[in-house]
């Protein structure tokens, strides 16, 4: 394991001392390629999503090969009374989500990337809606930053906490002991769409790039033969954010 770079700050001590352990109590991690996570510098870290406990498990990860990772979390958790103060005070930015004020995370996620901060992203925008738990459609967000900023785009794949908690459950399952593995693929060549103006076209691309390199990483890590198409929500009927279950039984209910 690496000495990690950059100065953690209280929020940062505070965070390790409640995270390391309760991850390590939750479930074994295996890292594969752990080394290939950028030592210094901005860079972009793209995760699949696939249970609300996949920020603490990847953070984990990324802290012990020698990175402070900051993530794009959505809003309402830096409204709650302790964990809020604990992520805003880790340099964690804030996305209000579907609304015309991401502009502002993503204005402070560039200058982070220009800063030397290695910045994780979730490319789904939530957690996956796939039945099966593969990567679905990918939204622009990763690809435009890559673009902007020319930082390096790393695929980071992970399996099993999903064993842990289920996805939108609220039910942890520690017993018997799960084991997550957590694989670090090569950078993701976007360099010829880098020069000249950024076109919806080039981001488009970059985002079918990051998508597809992300999917092969979870690929090679459950050792099962991904879906030919990604799933949308969109075309799927299926809301974009929050627990699908409950839109669709309050939608019964006559409820927004």
């Amino acid at each position: 394991m690496r000495k990690v770079v950059g100065r953690k700050g209280t929020a940062v001590r505070v965070a390790e001392v409640l995270v390391k352990p309760t991850n390590r109590a939750l479930a074994r991690r295996v890292d594969i390629d752990g080394e290939k996570i950028p030592a210094i510098g901005g860079c972009i870290i793209v995760a699949n999503h696939v249970t609300k406990i996949d920020p603490l498990i990847v953070a984990h990860m990324i802290y012990d090969h020698g990175r402070i990772p900051r993530f794009l979390a959505k809003e309402a958790l830096f409204e709650l009374p302790v964990l809020g103060r604990i992520v805003r005070g880790a340099g964690q930015i804030p996305v209000p989500r579907l609304t015309d004020h991401a502009r502002g995370a993503y204005d402070a996620a560039v200058r982070a990337l220009h800063a030397g901060e290695l910045l994780v992203f979730y490319p789904e925008g939530s957690i996956t809606r796939d039945p099966n738990l593969w990567p679905m459609r990918g939204k622009s967000g990763a690809a435009r930053l890559a673009l902007e900023s020319g930082a390096p785009v790393i695929p980071v794949g992970h399996w099993g906490d999903q064993e842990v908690l289920a996805p939108y459950s609220s039910r942890l399952r520690p017993f018997p002991r799960k084991t997550v593995t957590l694989k670090v693929g090569d950078p993701i060549d976007l360099a010829d769409l880098l020069e000249g103006e950024i076109t919806p076209e080039k981001v488009a691309e970059a985002t079918a790039r990051i998508m597809a390199a992300l999917t092969q990483v979870v690929v090679d890590i459950r050792g099962e033969q991904a879906p030919v198409e990604r799933f949308d929500p969109k075309a799927a009927g299926v809301a974009e954010i929050g627990n699908p279950k409950k839109t669709k039984k309050n939608d019964k209910k006559g409820k927004a």
